[in-house]
Order: structure tokens, then C-alpha cells, then sequence
């Protein structure tokens, strides 16, 4: 018998008898994307208005962010929970689609956790707290693409910050000392500040001497009122000047030493001087570690909710425990093999068999091809209109020709029919550009399953990086580790246990979708 197919389908909204369905809508672009012909907030404000009179929703709110570079978070997203917070009886949100609501996984389990209904009119779903659980997976891998693009821009911003500083260019803002310029050639670099770089070379001086340490230097600058930037004058902001190499005209940007093209406000040897003062004084805190830990820092305790740290006893054997930074706690020590043999036991959980991946491939084919379908009707309706419109514009010029009109009348319509056809022309456009590709969410979930099936064959940096990917939060407490997963890992692992414990541990000899994905209904439209 074939596979059923799955088909995400816009839900019918239920309200009860005699009551008003509140939304608010949410929109939000960046600088860049403002820009751009179809992006605008405008342009998804118009949307979402129609959209929600449409489904005769009452708009309460209207929330817009803009992104810029130069300031980061999302107020407006924020003040959104909030309000939403207030309004128990609005619990519908409107937004034009995936990506423009999420831009990480926490903001996906803030909204779940509010239990509100989503709409995305132009990926024509919504998603609820009665939706499928087959709805929501699918929908996972949306915002797990959303955080890709973030991630994806994030690391080309990282590429040009890298080649700047292969040029011999400061990258980032200036450090105490210097102040951002414009280079002859045209291009930010930095330069000393005509104020603070001779503090920064007394500081230097007076620690080379061997007769300041970090605090009288810090009292020293306090009492005298020098000036020390927007900085607090204290050990720390003095102790992060001293280690800074920059002040040779060197620098290190992502591991990697550059020389600089700037001024240089100490010479070299100075400043390895410093460093030995340095090392010698904090040579028991600032010993170099020699063990990478796994798993520090992941895992909080049970107990008291601090950190477990990794320590290394006797070179060989390591071993984890709480910081105790709010106090004595009573967990006692665990050897690393037993939080390691805890952690592969969930990550089993993740991994997919080979023939649920065969499986959600085909489904996933073919969903994106009816989704192309359901696009190229809806273009085609949209170009129909717009054919139409151009007819009536030819007629209405010959009635021009022909007498039947004044040349006053003819500009009027003529107005208003180009103005629908221009509307109807941005609304071709932006539908044609916001296609969904799961395939890339699909091999995200594959290339997740087989790094949890070699886990134990990993080396600690690389386990900490699935880790991370994977697990939301981890509690160890009296030799038991409790574990929360990120969406969509956390249904993933719920529909790997439902099917492993109905079929035992040979498996499904054929995967079915209401067997995979629990809770989803047996009769497929």
C-alpha cells in the first residue's frame, strides 16, 4: 500500500457563536531590503490588511521593525509579546511569512509557548496549537532555513571584516587609544586619539617599571582625574589595555595575527616586557588549559542551577562539577564518560532510519511540486486580471479616438486602471519570490541524523557543536541528566520513540506518516 501524502493546507479559522476574532499584524524588513521593490513594510502592511479583512479579523495592533547595522534587537517584536501578553483574548498573529517573524529558535519556542495561531498569506498556512504535528515539522524546517539566511549573512560580514584586516586595516571599532578615521586611500582605519593614546603609553610605562600594579595604576587614574574614554577606570579595563597587542601596530582578528598599517603607540619589546610582568603575576590563573572539555558550561546543576566544569585529576581521568558560584552544593562529582553515555543515549533519538529519510524525501518533492502548482494558478489568476485591465485600457483609448470620451475622462480611468495594473504586477513579483526550497531544511535534518549516529566517534569540539545545535537545556541532578531539544529536534525525537516503541526495534518495514509523526490525524485530504 503507498505511503499517504502529506499536503500542508490552510486551516479553516472556528470561531464560537457571537464573538470577534482580534489579531495584530507584524512586519518587518532591513535597511537594505527597504530599498528593494517588493520589501517594503508598506508593501506587507497592505498585504496583511487585506488579508486579515479577508478572514474578517479585528486588527488590534500593528507592529513594523526595521533593522538597521548600526542598531541591533527587535523592539517592536518585543512590545508585540508584550502586548500580547495583556490581550488573552487576541491570540491570532498575522505575518507575511517565515522568515519575516523568525530570525532564530528562540523567538519559534517564545511564539509556541504563547500559544498563538500564526498566518503566513504567502505561504498560505497557519500554524496553531491544533495543527499537525506533520505541520509543524515541516514548519521547523522553515525556521531552521530562516536561521541559516541570518547565519549566512552574519558569515558573509564576517568575510569582509577578515579581508580588511589582511590589508593591515583594524576591522571593528577602535580600542581605547585610537579613534575611527577616514584614510587617505578612502578607507575606515583608525588613529591614535589626541587624548587617550598618551594615557594608554603611561599605563604601559608606568607598569613596565615593576613599581605599579593594576590597582595603583587604576587609583592613580581615578584620583588624578585623567581621562580614560567612556570606559570605568578599574583592574579590569587597565588589565585589558595591557594584553591588548594592537598597541604594537600588530593585531589578532579570528586567530590570526596581521600587521597593521596604523601608528603603533608602544614598541614590541615593551610590550612583551608587559606580558612577562604579566604571566609572572597570574601565573597559576592564566595557566594555559591543555584539555578541551565537552560538555563545560552545556549542563547546569540540578541542585543550585550553576554550571558544570570540566577538571582534568591526575592527567588522565576528567571529571565535572558545580562551580558552586552561589554557594556549597551538595552535587557531588560525575566522570565525564557517564555525561558522554547520557548525551549518546538522546542523540540516538535523533537519528531518522534510512527509510523514514527515503521516505520524507519523496514527501517532501512532492509537496514543493503541488506548492508550485498552487504558485503558478495564483500568478496565472493575478496575470489574467491584468490582461483584462489592459483590454479595457485599449477600449477606453479608441472611445478616445472615436469621440465617444473627452481626453479628461480617459486620463481619469486611464489612472485608475494603471494603478491596479501596477498593484497586481508588485503582487506577481513578490510571489514569485518567495518560493519555499525545503530541500536544504530536509538535508539539514539528514546531515543532523547521521552527525548523532557518530557522536561517540567525535572529537570534544565537535560534539560540543551539535550539542549546542540541538539541546535547549540540560539538567544534571543525583546521576540523571534531563534534556529539552530545540524545535524541530524535540518532535523529532518524540516521533522516533512513538515509532521504535510500536514496531520495536526492528522498525516499520514500510514508514507511514501517521506512525511517524504522532498525534497527526489518520485521514489525509
Amino acid at each position: 500500500m503507498p505511503s499517504p501524502v502529506y499536503v500542508m493546507k490552510k486551516l479553516e479559522p472556528k470561531p464560537l457563536p457571537g464573538t470577534v476574532r482580534r489579531c495584530v499584524l507584524y512586519a518587518r524588513v532591513s535597511s537594505k531590503e527597504q530599498e528593494q521593490e517588493g520589501y517594503s513594510i508598506q508593501a506587507q502592511l497592505t498585504l496583511l490588511r487585506e488579508y486579515a479583512a479577508q478572514e474578517r479579523l479585528d486588527i488590534l495592533q500593528e507592529f513594523v521593525d526595521v533593522e538597521t547595522a548600526k542598531i541591533a534587537g527587535r523592539h517592536s517584536f518585543n512590545a508585540m509579546l508584550a502586548f500580547l501578553k495583556k490581550q488573552p483574548t487576541c491570540r491570532t498573529l498575522i505575518v507575511e511569512k517565515t522568515d519575516r517573524l523568525y530570525r532564530n529558535l528562540k523567538d519559534w519556542v517564545t511564539i509556541d509557548d504563547y500559544g498563538l495561531e500564526v498566518h503566513f498569506p504567502k505561504e498560505n498556512v497557519i500554524i496553531g496549537p491544533e495543527s499537525r504535528s506533520s505541520e509543524k515539522f515541516l514548519h521547523g524546517i522553515k525556521v531552521l532555513m530562516a536561521k541559516n539566511y541570518v547565519e549566512n549573512l552574519g558569515e558573509e560580514a564576517s568575510k569582509g571584516m577578515r579581508e580588511k584586516a589582511k590589508s593591515g586595516i583594524w576591522p571593528s571599532f577602535a580600542p581605547t587609544g585610537y579613534q575611527n578615521v577616514q584614510g587617505s586611500d578612502g578607507k575606515r582605519t583608525i588613529a591614535p586619539h589626541p587624548i587617550e593614546a598618551p594615557v594608554v603609553r603611561q599605563i604601559f610605562d608606568w607598569f613596565e617599571t615593576g613599581e605599579y600594579t593594576l590597582q595603583t595604576i587604576a587609583e592613580k587614574l581615578r584620583t588624578e582625574g585623567i581621562p580614560f574614554g567612556a570606559r570605568q577606570v578599574n583592574v579590569s579595563s587597565i588589565h585589558v589595555v595591557l594584553r591588548n597587542r594592537i598597541y604594537t601596530g600588530e593585531f589578532e582578528w579570528k586567530g590570526v595575527l596581521y600587521q597593521g598599517t596604523f601608528e603603533p603607540l608602544i614598541s614590541k619589546d615593551t610590550w612583551e616586557r608587559v606580558q612577562d610582568r604579566l604571566d609572572a603575576r597570574q601565573e597559576l590563573r592564566h595557566r594555559k588549559v591543555i584539555h578541551d572539555f565537552a560538555f563545560t558550561a552545556l549542563v547546569r546543576c540540578g541542585h543550585c542551577g550553576c554550571s558544570l566544569v570540566g577538571e582534568l585529576k591526575k592527567k588522565r581521568y576528567v571529571y565535572y562539577h558545580c562551580t558552586g558560584n552561589k554557594g556549597k552544593c551538595d552535587e557531588p562529582y560525575t566522570r565525564e564518560e557517564i555525561l558522554h553515555g547520557e548525551f549518546v543515549a538522546v542523540l540516538k533519538t535523533l537519528a531518522i532510519p534510512d527509510s523514514v529519510l527515503q521516505w520524507l524525501e519523496k514527501e517532501l518533492t512532492l509537496s514543493t511540486h503541488q506548492d508550485e502548482r498552487i504558485q503558478q494558478r495564483t500568478v496565472k489568476n493575478w496575470q489574467d486580471e491584468w490582461d483584462r485591465l489592459q483590454g479595457r485600457l485599449d477600449a477606453m483609448y479608441e472611445d478616445k479616438l472615436d469621440g465617444r470620451i473627452t481626453s479628461e475622462q480617459f486620463d481619469r480611468k486611464a489612472k485608475e486602471t494603471r494603478s491596479k495594473q501596477q498593484a497586481l504586477r508588485a503582487k506577481i513579483s513578490q510571489h514569485q519570490s518567495t518560493a519555499v526550497d525545503l530541500r536544504a531544511g530536509f538535508n539539514m535534518m539528514k546531515l543532523t541524523s547521521i552527525a548523532c549516529r557518530e557522536f561517540e566517534r567525535q572529537n570534544a569540539r565537535e560534539q560540543r557543536k551539535l550539542l549546542e545545535l540541538v539541546v535547549n537545556g540540560a539538567m544534571w541532578k543525583e546521576g540523571r541528566l534531563e534534556v529539552t531539544l530545540h524545535e524541530p529536534f524535540q518532535t523529532l525525537a518524540r516521533s522516533n520513540s512513538a515509532s521504535a516503541t510500536k514496531h520495536g526495534a526492528k522498525g516499520p518495514s514500510e514508514p507511514k506518516l501517521s506512525e511517524w509523526l504522532p498525534g497527526m490525524d489518520s485521514n489525509h485530504d
